[in-house]
């Protein structure tokens, strides 16, 4: 993949970060760090596309016009579905705008709608799908090794190629912090997650743009829909970066929602700031447990596998 393709596609997912008008500031800032964090691995000015989409001095066609073969044209329709999926169900600008963009792309209809479908679903998989114990004494080892789990799982998630396997790291991450809050006698819904993550600085269509820009730039797509191709250096950083996060995310839920909700943002983003840095160290521990994992995952029924967790 070309570098001026990489800039097509990582352009068309940012105007889809941006379809529906609705980023406040701290989202637009979480872009913006992701861009600056993400540039020195690029080989084109990634902070002046950031600002060329915001500026709107990037059109639609232009983009892309850009993208040559039916697998890169595709690549591109699915991470703009799954960022405007990443926060939940889509709004109508949103669904306008992949519209406009399946058009401008020339893709097949049978399969946009197929993608548009499955991502949908998973997106929208319940909170409440694994039967939980009802509260009596929270079990701290218990949610110790289930907040491993997860991590594994996700750091197994970030080596694959397919869009939808980075989606799925947002529900199984939402889950998990239902499922702590649960177990402290919480019963949480998927806005009120969203905002417990956002006050930690990781809020989910941000997340979905690092991870997919990650292996995007750093070669993951060496053959789309392919295996583990290319780009291994970069899929092992991932790796350990969504597993380092979601340790993180789980750390913090325990602590707020074991101390009945008493810590202000300030102190759970300095929470997450330390746990995130222990999960960095904690997850080369588990570099070959997650490489396993990655083997043992079927894209193919990623939602089933969501919905078990």
């Amino acid at each position: 993949m070309t570098n001026l393709e990489q800039q097509a596609i990582l352009a068309l997912s940012l105007m889809a970060a941006y379809a529906d008008g609705g980023k406040d500031a701290a989202e637009r800032d979480q872009i913006k760090r992701i861009a600056d964090g993400l540039a020195p691995q690029a080989a084109f000015d990634l902070p002046g596309l950031l600002q060329d989409v915001l500026l709107k001095r990037r059109a639609m066609a232009t983009e892309a016009a850009a993208l040559k073969s039916a697998e890169t044209r595709q690549l591109a329709y699915e991470m703009a579905v799954c960022v405007c999926d990443a926060d939940g169900v889509r709004s109508e600008a949103e669904n306008a705008f992949l519209q406009q963009l399946a058009s401008a792309l020339d893709l097949d209809s049978s399969h946009t709608n197929a993608f548009a479908e499955s991502a949908d679903a998973l997106a929208e998989v319940p909170l409440n799908t694994v039967p939980l114990p009802p509260v009596a004494t929270v079990n701290a080892q218990a949610l110790d090794k289930s907040i491993v789990n997860y991590a594994v799982l996700n750091g197994a998630l970030e080596l694959l190629p397919q869009s939808l396997a980075s989606m799925a790291i947002l529900p199984l991450q939402m889950k998990m912090v239902y499922a702590i809050g649960k177990a402290h006698g919480y019963e949480l819904d998927r806005e009120h997650i969203k905002d417990f993550a956002a006050t930690l600085g990781i809020g989910l269509t941000g997340q979905y743009v690092e991870q997919m820009g990650r292996k995007l730039i750093g070669g993951l797509f060496g053959k789309i829909g392919g295996g583990l191709l290319g780009g291994l250096g970069s899929a092992a950083t991932g790796a350990a970066f969504s597993f380092a996060t979601t340790y993180a995310l789980g750390k913090v839920a325990q602590q707020y929602y074991g101390n009945g909700r008493n810590i202000d943002a300030a102190q759970l983003k300095q929470v997450f700031a330390q746990m995130f840095s222990q999960g960095k160290q904690l997850q080369s521990q588990y570099t070959a447990q997650i490489e396993q994992q990655a083997q043992k995952i079927d894209v193919g029924q990623i939602i089933d596998m969501v919905k078990k967790q």
